[in-house]
């Protein structure tokens, strides 16, 4: 059977598994061949200007438009100018310094297809010549050569009217035999274009940032298969215009270079997935590097985190509801609220709460600031019109800045606030200060705890507030009810209390009642709630109101505030080093959500700044309920330390805390020991829904 009778998908099968096999079968003694033939003399040359003239001769010179074949042209990838002066003289430039290397690889490749030397031997022989230049500088000047046979081809045909007689004859009466054979060169051309373009691409990243991996990417058969591709479609254009006008390319010819151009195509997409890979790392690497370097001023820092490209206004001014630019940023405290689209009602407030207090007071040192949302999108899922609505709703609804839109915020920007800000989804609060630098990488914590006494926000402004912030009833609950402080003047006595377990809830408040009168004291309860089940504590709390058992906090959201800031101080404490063993404000902390981890009802009572106790529920029941037998211990040393000693007797050493946290990496620790016996506590991660 020849090759006419051969299926046409079974005979490319074949070529294809042909030059599969050799790939397999000879890579490694071919690459090693050339590599042994590569030894590059240092010399480098802007190769990539080249490319402009080789595209336009395969985009002017097309057999197809000659013959009127219909068939899609090679064309030019991106515009350029070449009657632009400065480009001529580049491309006139490089010319004349590899004239003599492309006109070797233009005799060899002509002479060799004439004397019908196969593809692999010349590619060869190409590699040889081309020993002292750089790999991307070989695969252009193969291209270059290539270029100039084809197009002097084509430009022969349609000058020599004799000539084109004889051969348009013969091509127009072959025109349908030889459409496949055009349709497979132009395929293959531009496979060649596009890998020659990104193998001068990747020599152009910059030496700085390129990694050894990264060097690795264009290995020798890539290029192999490029000058080979070239090689064949020589081949192939001396076989129709210039060795016998009887020529009838056959389904083979068509077929080899349908599959170089499958298997060039195939280099061309991954290397167009690499050199994706290595132009983000750039820019990763260049955006940690614009990070360490020291600014004038924060609108360089300001431009790189948001592409704004053409757009001169990519901020969206919530108080006036019109896009701005980015000077108006400009030399200021800049917190950059960052979050998904999913922002909570609870997030939205306490930033909206500092924000709208800072505005109320403009000329104080404390307003000089702004706030910009950096809404991070998942791109793995199109941007559909729920997406849409959602962001405008929160954007309409803020009245800071926000990015105009969440696709100007880069791939790579959001690669860096992931990995060098740790953002997983909870929102963060970095800190620039008016030149650009990062002073904090999440001030959510500060802003929960104090507000904008935190001012300038700043990792050494914690600290320093740490030192000024004693452990007090005032530290727990102020923020969230200002009759603390009234309650605190008056030198009341005061108790905290939460939990879900509405029967002891009622037993607890009555108890409590009955004892502050009996020991003459005034006590002021306030019902804090839990940090989950929060419609379980919303029917308990409105029980409350109802049977007028206690103080609840005015707002339902106050109940999540109340919690989460009691997290921000165990995550800001542990910033700064703290621990159960070294801190005593971080072992009330881990006690309070402890009672809270364990599903149990818990109270705190304090007297003024220095007085405070705390138990879990039932042992905080059982000690007021025999206030009878230390009533008399209490007129000595005071209600609350009588009543500390009282819990410390009933105490047992039986326990089981554990503790739940937001889930965010920050949170896994290796060691945390117990507030009740100091014994490392056993790690486990829990996942728990919300509702």
């Amino acid at each position: 059977m020849d090759s006419a009778t051969i299926p046409a998908d079974s005979m490319m099968q074949q070529t294809r598994s042909n030059i599969q096999m050799f790939s397999r079968s000879y890579e490694k003694e071919m690459i090693k061949q050339i590599q042994n033939s590569h030894s590059p003399d240092g010399r480098e040359f802007d190769v990539k200007v080249l490319l402009y003239p080789i595209e336009d001769i395969f985009h002017h010179y097309t057999p197809s438009d000659i013959l009127g074949l219909g068939l899609a042209n090679v064309t030019r990838s991106q515009s350029h100018a070449l009657d632009d002066n400065t480009l001529e003289r580049s491309i006139r430039g490089v010319v004349e310094l590899l004239a003599d290397p492309i006109n070797k690889i233009s005799s060899k490749i002509s002479s060799n297809c004439l004397s019908g030397s196969d593809a692999h031997t010349t590619t060869l022989e190409l590699f040889k010549i081309l020993s002292s230049y750089s790999w991307d500088a070989k695969v252009v000047i193969a291209l270059a050569a290539f270029s100039i046979q084809w197009g002097d081809s084509w430009m022969q045909y349609q000058r020599r009217p004799q000539f084109m007689t004889r051969l348009a004859q013969y091509l127009l009466n072959q025109a349908h035999s030889l459409k496949p054979t055009f349709e497979a060169l132009t395929d293959l051309i531009k496979a060649m274009m596009d890998v020659t373009k990104y193998i001068v691409e990747f020599k152009e990243l910059p030496p700085e940032h390129i990694t050894s991996n990264m060097l690795e990417i264009v290995n020798p058969s890539f290029i192999y298969w490029t000058i080979r591709s070239i090689v064949t479609c020589a081949s192939q254009i001396v076989n129709i215009t210039i060795r016998r006008p009887e020529y009838i390319a056959s389904t083979k010819e068509a077929n080899e270079l349908s599959s170089l151009a499958h298997v060039v195509s195939n280099i061309h997409s991954h290397l167009q997935k690499q050199l994706t890979l290595c132009n983000q790392h750039v820019a990763f690497q260049k955006l940690v590097r614009l990070f360490e370097e020291t600014h004038i001023d924060n609108i360089n820092i300001l431009k790189a985190l948001v592409s704004a490209k053409e757009d001169q206004f990519p901020l969206f001014d919530g108080s006036t509801k019109r896009k701005v630019s980015m000077d108006v940023l400009r030399n200021k405290n800049v917190l950059l609220l960052i979050s998904d689209l999913d922002l909570s009602n609870e997030e939205h407030f306490i930033v909206d709460q500092i924000y709208t207090e800072s505005k109320q007071q403009p000329t104080t040192l404390e307003s000089q600031y702004e706030v910009v949302w950096f809404p991070v999108m998942d791109r793995t899922t199109p941007w559909k019109d729920e997406k849409r609505q959602k962001f405008e709703a929160i954007q309409a609804s803020i009245s800071w800045y926000s990015v105009y839109h969440p696709l100007m915020l880069d791939p790579v920007v959001i690669k860096y606030i992931k990995e060098v800000w740790h953002f997983n989804k909870k929102a963060l609060l970095v800190v620039l200060d008016p030149q650009g630098k990062v002073v904090n990488p999440n001030a959510i914590h500060m802003c929960r705890i104090w507000g904008n006494m935190a001012f300038p926000f700043t990792s050494l402004k914690e600290k320093e507030l740490w030192k000024e912030t004693p452990l007090t009833i005032e530290l727990l609950a102020d923020t969230i009810d200002q009759s603390i402080l009234n309650w605190i003047v008056d030198e009341k006595y005061i108790c905290l209390y939460g939990g879900d377990d509405l029967e002891w809830i009622q037993r607890f408040t009555k108890t409590a009642q009955a004892v502050a009168a009996a020991a003459h004291i005034q006590l002021e309860m306030l019902y804090v709630g839990k940090s989950k089940t929060r419609g379980t504590v919303q029917k308990i709390r409105d029980t409350i109101l109802l049977e007028k058992l206690s103080h609840v906090l005015s707002d339902p959201t106050l109940v999540w505030f109340f919690w989460v800031r009691l997290e921000s101080m165990w995550h800001s404490k542990r910033q700064h080093g703290k621990s159960v063993e070294n801190d005593p404000i971080m072992q009330e902390i881990m006690t309070i959500l402890s009672f809270d981890g364990n599903d149990q009802p818990w109270a705190v009572i304090s007297r003024g700044r220095a007085e405070m106790t705390e138990a879990k529920g039932d042992t905080m029941l059982q000690s007021l309920a025999k206030f009878e037998e230390w009533k008399d211990h209490a007129k000595k040393v005071g209600f609350v330390n009588a009543l500390s000693d009282k819990l410390y007797e009933l105490h047992t050493p039986e326990h089981c805390n554990h503790m739940i946290l937001s889930g965010t990496t920050e949170n896994i620790l290796e060691r945390v020991v117990c507030v009740e016996c100091g014994r490392p506590m056993e790690k486990f991660i829990m996942y728990r829904c919300c509702n």
